[in-house]
């Protein structure tokens, strides 16, 4: 497995793997509807086409294969952060995690923080992080409860 930067062909797959794990994992722990609110059926491609290009996600990549990506903000919030359906529990995360946490290290980043999913929680926790508060967010007019997690470097 490899970790490198975001490219302009990568915006297609990256939904996909992003509505996939909404629906195939996430599920577990949220409502059918709170799932479509999150990532509804109709992703709109220009939408994150703009947000992937501005957030510069890094990549995960097997074989070929987008297998994950994660967001890190100037601030050291890591936005979008998330591991293909079909890959779940083989390290992926942990590998991605800690190079997001290396390059906020190197760019001087003290503190990372995360809204978390319920789904997510414990990764979270097991890597170092704790909960700072739990929290509704509201998403097409469904509430959905996360988590906000912090870590300090």
């Amino acid at each position: 497995m490899i970790i490198r930067g975001y490219k302009l062909s990568d915006t297609k797959e990256i939904m996909k793997l992003f509505y996939d794990t909404i629906h195939e994992i996430n599920i577990c722990d949220y409502t059918q509807e709170q799932v479509d609110a999150w990532v509804p059926k109709n992703i709109d491609y220009e939408v994150w086409h703009k947000r992937l290009q501005a957030k510069l996600p890094y990549i995960a990549e097997k074989n070929g294969e987008i297998v994950g990506f994660g967001e890190l903000e100037a601030d050291g919030h890591i936005d979008c952060f998330y591991c293909h359906s079909k890959y779940q529990r083989q390290g992926i995360g942990s590998k991605l995690l800690s190079y997001i946490e290396n390059t906020a290290k190197l760019q001087g980043i003290k503190r990372l923080y995360a809204e978390v999913s319920i789904t997510a929680k414990t990764f979270f926790e097991t890597k170092g992080f704790s909960v700072v508060r739990e929290q509704q967010v509201e998403r097409q007019g469904v509430w959905l409860k996360n988590y906000v997690m912090e870590k300090y470097l």
